[in-house]
């Protein structure tokens, strides 16, 4: 795991400085509990409102006691790696809705307007599309991409069914048939792509260029209907199709940079920097 403080929650706290820490194996941030307490509520004595918090979380029988880790993370003061207590993303964002201060209050707002917002998309789902459209559009991404995009949802979800009724329904299933089509067309497994482009929690799909999204298209959607027809049932059968799948978006990787004589695979993505490990930090271009 890397060291890293300028990350996703870090952005809701107007700069102030939390500590965090990126598992690549489980694709989530650690963020120091004591850093959060610390900018809520200005206490002199953060560690000791923390332990207060704590036990009496425990005594009420709060499940947020119970993911409770500890990782060693940098001291602010003398520069050591001591071991620290954190959380995940969710046991953040539960934790702060726990600490009684008016400094949590904006954030408390925030995930109550979070909230309505998902209850809105329950009765009216096309609240939800126009949401992603309109954040896509912010992001600078053409009308072309968008649709390219939410057909491409579509369709993935089209493929998971097909999945479901060959008997496929773990989780990590899903994810080893998605990284067999991967590998196949691309030599990469979807983390080892987002590594390359130099992402982590954000979507792959949404920092592919218009070519890698259409081959990543190619191989669910060729899959798909070799599974329609020929019915495979179990993990095994399927990801043979899937491999089968992955190389017709090969072969037509190949034909492309045969013809055009450029690469099809690209490390360029569409966050405006990388992460880079080696110093822990985020590289904005």
């Amino acid at each position: 795991m890397q060291e890293n403080k300028l990350q996703t929650i870090t952005n809701l706290f107007e700069g102030s400085e939390i500590r965090s820490i990126w598992d690549a194996e489980k694709e989530d941030y650690y963020f120091s509990v004591v850093d959060v307490i610390s900018v809520l509520t200005e206490s002199p004595r953060p560690r000791k409102y923390w332990n207060d918090l704590k036990a009496r979380l425990e005594q009420e029988g709060s499940q947020l006691s119970a993911n409770i880790g500890q990782l060693k993370m940098k001291s602010q003061k003398d520069g050591k790696y001591y071991l620290t207590d954190t959380l995940d993303t969710q046991g953040i964002l539960r934790l702060i809705e726990s600490v009684p201060s008016p400094k949590a209050e904006p954030f408390k707002m925030w995930l109550a307007t979070l909230g309505k917002e998902r209850i809105d998309e329950v009765f009216d789902p096309e609240i939800a599309i126009n949401r992603a459209i309109e954040y896509y559009r912010k992001k600078g991404y053409s009308d072309e991409w968008i649709k390219s995009r939410v057909n491409g949802i579509l369709n993935r979800k089209k493929l998971t069914d097909i999945w479901k009724e060959g008997g496929i329904t773990e989780n990590y299933e899903y994810a080893m048939l998605t990284n067999e089509i991967y590998k196949t067309w691309s030599g990469m497994t979807a983390k080892e792509y987002k590594q390359l482009k130099g992402i982590r929690k954000e979507s792959l799909r949404d920092n592919m260029s218009d070519i890698e999204l259409v081959l990543t298209d190619l191989g669910e959607l060729t899959t798909r209907d070799i599974a329609k027809t020929e019915k495979p049932t179990g993990l095994e059968a399927n990801l043979s199709v899937a491999k089968r799948g992955g190389n017709i978006s090969k072969l037509a990787k190949d034909y492309y940079e045969k013809e055009t004589k450029l690469k099809a695979v690209k490390q360029e993505n569409n966050i405006g920097g990388r992460y880079l490990e080696e110093n822990n930090k985020l590289d904005i271009k």
